[in-house]
């Protein structure tokens, strides 16, 4: 069979292959970071701008949207016009949009500018992985690589508030946009100064728009219904509109990629049993931890009494463990076979996320911590084999293509995550308050009493409400540990993919 035609430049001698590493976990770092940065400032910007809540929640959503429609754009984009330039106009958006959003003047600007920074943030994750990948040519190396990277994730959940929490309270708000600035200007440096420039093999001059156009609108769609359905009611007329939208430009989507010479996402993938079985792993895991672990902060603050530093601090021992976890499951490439490792490191999430069903309002912090760290150690061993298995059973010049997919099934999944347990915490709340007055009594009519009575079975309801939660969670990251043993990487891959040694 034909060899691949490339044109990247030859990175196996790269003394400098682990510099590009950390150019690209700097940069990645940094996207996360803003994104789990703002969400605590928005009671400043409340205040500020004189919204309200629901008028605040768009201003996340507006980057969430941004962010998942863009994804497979940027991936193709990377891998035709190359790499290295898509990540640096990423970098430059990101780093204009945040002064922008730095000196919004009320809501609606704010929420344009957020869109553009989305945008611009997107272009990061599909780039990133194809960098990585073309630059480590070493399988074992390369796993290794792509789990440090993967662990950027965590840490920069966990310094989001140990950051941004100071700046607020000592600045203002706008001081957590006007920090990537300078922030941004060293990554950019470190991108241009070290990454190598890497396409895929010649291609037709075409883009598919269409495809782009279609996929967008649906994106939209399914992750706005899925942002917002809570507070419109999951049968409004918005939320089936949404439905509505999201499967008619869904079905218009498959029917242009099938006749397309070069597809927005190759629908050829998902004929790949290896490459669904891992994204349906993915998409389980993904959407049973952010949709469960988003409640942590929230239970610490409301029950625990902590406030936005201290619940930073919880995360700590998290982002310890995901970044000691996810080299040591690098180093098993190519000693065990990629479906066991994990199918057992999903395991070890999964009994993670079950411990917190134990929390109550006397829990202290290690009880809050080990299951973090427990989860987050499952995550992060299994993060670098999952990602490996994707880069390693398409063709090369398609990396950034089946990046975007796995980095949009993760978006996506998390969107789901939260809208599923955000809706079973409310719905088991009501069902547990009636159950716990329907087994409590008061001999007492004193009004101070009854009202105290009253908080304690509505206490109690809640913390019920939350171990059902996590009890879901658990159940069904346990089932998704099943399709790792669907993960079945041949011997040897094509002639056109890379070799890999199961």
């Amino acid at each position: 069979m034909d060899s691949i035609q490339t044109s990247e430049l030859p990175v196996t001698d790269n003394k400098w292959r682990w510099t590009v590493l950390i150019t690209v976990i700097f940069g990645t770092f940094l996207g996360r970071l803003d994104q789990t940065v703002v969400n605590l400032a928005l009671p400043k910007i409340i205040s500020n701008f004189s919204i309200s809540v629901s008028d605040a929640a768009w201003i996340a959503t507006a980057y969430i949207l941004a962010n998942a429609v863009f994804v497979p754009v940027w991936g193709k984009l990377g891998d035709i016009a190359g790499r290295k330039k898509v990540y640096l106009i990423g970098f430059i958006g990101f780093i204009i949009s945040s002064g922008l959003c730095a000196i919004a003047w009320d809501l609606p600007s704010l929420m344009i500018f957020r869109i553009i920074q989305g945008f611009s943030v997107s272009a990061d994750y599909p780039t990133a992985m194809a960098i990585i990948a073309v630059t480590f040519t070493d399988m074992k190396e390369r796993a290794q690589a792509l789990g440090i990277w993967s662990s950027a994730f965590a840490v920069a959940s966990v310094f989001g508030p140990l950051i941004g929490g100071p700046l607020i309270d000592n600045f203002s708000w706008r001081s957590v946009f006007l920090i990537n600035i300078p922030l941004g200007c060293i990554g950019l440096f470190l991108a241009f100064k070290y990454i190598h420039e890497s396409v895929g093999k010649k291609r037709e001059a075409y883009f598919d728009w269409w495809g782009s156009i279609t996929l967008a609108v649906s994106l939209f769609a399914l992750v706005l219904v899925l942002d917002r359905g809570q507070s419109w009611g999951w049968t409004s007329v918005e939320s089936i509109i949404s439905y509505i939208v999201t499967g008619v430009f869904m079905t218009l989507f498959i029917i242009i990629e099938r006749n397309q010479t070069e597809p927005i996402v190759d629908l050829n993938f998902f004929k790949i049993d290896v490459f669904v079985s891992t994204i349906a792993n993915n998409f389980i895991v993904f959407m049973a931890m952010i949709g469960s672990v988003f409640l942590v902060p929230i239970f610490a603050q409301t029950f625990l009494g902590y406030n936005a530093t201290q619940t930073g601090y919880l995360f700590i021992p998290m982002a310890a463990a995901m970044m000691i976890a996810a080299p040591l499951g690098g180093r098993l490439v190519g000693r065990v076979q990629p479906r066991y490792v994990i199918f057992a490191s999903t395991l070890v999430a999964a009994f993670g996320i079950y411990l917190f069903s134990f929390l109550d309002a006397r829990s202290t912090a290690i009880q809050v911590m080990i299951p973090l760290s427990i989860m987050a150690f499952g995550l992060g061993f299994g993060m670098a084999q999952r990602t490996n298995v994707i880069t390693n059973v398409v063709k090369k010049e398609e990396i950034g293509e089946a990046s975007a997919v796995l980095a949009l099934a993760r978006n996506i999944a998390g969107a789901f995550g939260v809208a599923i347990f955000s809706t079973i915490l409310v719905n088991s709340t009501k069902d547990a308050i009636l159950r716990v007055s329907q087994n409590s009594s008061l001999n007492v009519l004193d009004p101070h009493t009854t009202k105290e009575f009253i908080g304690l079975i509505i206490l109690k309801a809640d913390i019920v409400s939350y171990a059902t939660v996590y009890h879901v969670a658990a159940s069904i990251i346990f089932v998704g540990a099943f399709f790792a043993l669907l993960i079945r990487v041949p011997k040897e891959v094509p002639s056109e993919n890379i070799v890999l040694l199961d």
